[in-house]
């Protein structure tokens, strides 16, 4: 049983937390983040640059409740004090990543490039000669969720591994047919 929902929320220093009915909004070196609870069963509290979340009763709903609001507001203090962000790796003879404006894009082996709008608050780079492509924010929802976007133009295959991979995933690579002898 996970015991996420019990630890308290420390804050440091230069950002500010403010909870108004049941909006909790988050201030700091790098961004505003507001997140809306949707229930009324967790209350949140703030004193001497701690943070706490407390529910309202024992049920199981409650319970899931308690531990995801409080991962959430984490992820808010964590996000406007150093950002998160996401690699990914273009892998394949003539793939490649570039950013022009707004807009990121893909030489994925397609008859033409794949134009992807860079969303609102998110930042991409382009490393290790247009192969390498960082993803960073202050959202680690957003940032994830466009880090997947990318991957699922071009999943990477597992015979010769070319397509888009996050830099922390492995690809199993199988072994290809042999052959009539």
């Amino acid at each position: 049983m996970s015991r996420i929902g019990y630890k308290p929320i420390n804050v440091p220093k230069g950002v500010k937390v403010a909870v108004q009915g049941s909006t909790v909004s988050v201030e700091g070196p790098k961004g505003k983040l507001h997140e809306e609870l949707a229930t009324s069963l967790i209350t949140i509290s703030v004193k001497d640059d701690v943070v706490s979340v407390d529910r309202a009763n024992d049920e199981k709903q409650t319970k899931a409740f308690h531990g995801l609001y409080r991962k959430l507001i984490d992820n808010m203090v964590v996000g406007v004090t150093s950002g998160f962000s996401k690699a990914l790796i273009v892998n394949g003879v003539g793939f490649k990543a570039e950013v022009q404006g707004k807009l990121l894009v893909l030489s994925l082996g397609y008859s033409s490039d794949v134009y992807v709008g860079i969303p609102e608050g998110l930042a991409v780079a382009i490393e290790n000669n247009n192969q390498k492509i960082v993803v960073s924010g202050t959202n680690r929802q957003l940032v994830g969720k466009f880090a997947s976007e990318i991957r699922s133009l071009r999943k990477p295959e597992p015979y010769k591994g070319k397509g888009i991979r996050y830099e922390t995933e492995t690809i199993r690579k199988k072994v290809g047919k042999t052959g009539v002898k």
